[in-house]
């Protein structure tokens, strides 16, 4: 996707059926995990274990994934190594040239769709939601049901240390996902061919919000929460995560040059709610505002700049002085007077005129409070 996140919000806005099934939707979401959560009462406590598990895991990646590829290949299984999505792809064709690929969020990301019929098939692709890598075993939180061969494809990120720590985190994600107490259907094998994804990981590892972002244990339950998904979809984010992670995640794995990438961590109003379900405490809003910090300020150094940005150092000008800004103020009340009906202001010119599409402006008063004080 190319357009900014404002831009393809706009068309899905215009679907009302869809904002009404959305809505219907998260709300019983939200709900579901409420009754859930409300059952377990040291459920604040899982989640400081499952964030330290995963931000512990993260501190030893490199040491876990050498650990993780010796237990499969003692098992019998193989790991493959894929930096990027193409090189996944190549990997799975040359493992399971004849296959049925099943659902999975990093499937998604390297663009293989569910296809086939597993029972016919002569090696079933699944993606995978934890990797242990004690024991070299790949946890997949559905029932694959496969056929043949079985090869898994899974980020670096998924992999935990222990399978202790499996005891958490399967508490914490059937809460978060979906508002159940456990997994209806949890698959684990140990010894099957894997590839292993980067596809950005590294380069959001290398990055303070990155680490803090990748701690992620897909539950979802942020887009769940957030306003602005509730109204919008997935669509928009034209990731492979939606919602909020999706909108840190995306631009940390792989720059925010493009204007869609960097209109991502705007696609927020802040309000925390993501921060306050996310099972493994990751500090979304956080990272949206640095993240927004960073989009602004590789702004500035182009060499030509944004209309926002012409904007802001013009009011920046005109207000650094208090003349200047008396006599813009004064011409500017004129001038919204003039536009002024009924006491309000229905449209802005330029690029001011977005606001006005959504609200209405009050006319400003005839005196200012500068002119009133002088006259006290």
């Amino acid at each position: 996707m190319t357009e900014k996140f404002a831009v393809a919000a706009g068309e899905a806005l215009r679907d009302t059926g869809m904002r009404r099934a959305l809505r219907l939707a998260t709300a019983s979401a939200r709900d579901r995990r409420a009754d859930a959560v409300a059952e377990l009462p040291d459920w604040e406590a899982l989640r400081d274990a499952g964030s330290a598990i995963r931000r512990r895991a993260l501190l030893d990646l490199d040491a876990l994934l050498t650990g993780l590829e010796a237990a499969v290949t003692e098992a019998g299984g193989r790991v493959r190594w894929a930096g990027n999505a193409a090189s996944a792809r190549r990997i799975v064709e040359e493992l399971a040239p004849d296959r049925a690929v099943l659902a999975g969020a990093v499937l998604a990301e390297i663009g293989l769709e569910p296809c086939g019929d597993p029972a016919e098939a002569a090696c079933t692709v699944t993606g995978a939601d934890f990797l242990v890598a004690e024991t070299g075993t790949v946890v997949v939180l559905a029932d694959p049901a496969p056929a043949g061969a079985l090869v898994a494809v899974a980020g670096i990120e998924q992999v935990v240390a222990r399978w202790r720590d499996l005891e958490v985190l399967l508490q914490l994600w059937p809460r978060s996902a979906g508002g159940s107490r456990m997994n209806p259907v949890t698959t684990m094998w140990t010894g099957i061919d894997l590839v292993l994804l980067d596809n950005g990981r590294t380069r959001a590892l290398g990055d303070p919000l990155g680490r803090e972002a990748l701690t992620c244990i897909r539950c979802t339950a942020c887009s769940s929460a957030c306003p602005v998904y509730e109204r919008v979809g997935a669509g928009p984010y034209g990731g492979v995560l939606p919602g909020p992670i999706g909108a840190v995640l995306t631009p940390l794995m792989h720059g925010i040059g493009p204007a869609h990438r960097a209109s991502l961590p705007f696609a927020s109003t802040l309000c925390g709610a993501c921060a306050d379900v996310c099972p493994v405490r990751i500090d979304l809003p956080g990272l949206l505002v640095m993240l927004r910090a960073r989009v602004v300020e590789s702004r500035r150094r182009r060499p030509v700049p944004t209309p926002e940005l012409a904007l802001m150092r013009s009011l920046a000008w005109t207000m650094s002085e208090g003349r200047r800004y008396e006599q813009a103020l004064a011409q500017t009340t004129r001038w919204a007077r003039v536009l002024s009906r009924n006491g309000t202001i229905k449209r802005l010119p330029g690029l001011f005129g977005k606001w006005t599409e959504a609200r209405d402006l009050p006319a400003p008063p005839r005196q200012g409070f500068r002119a009133w004080w002088r006259g006290r």
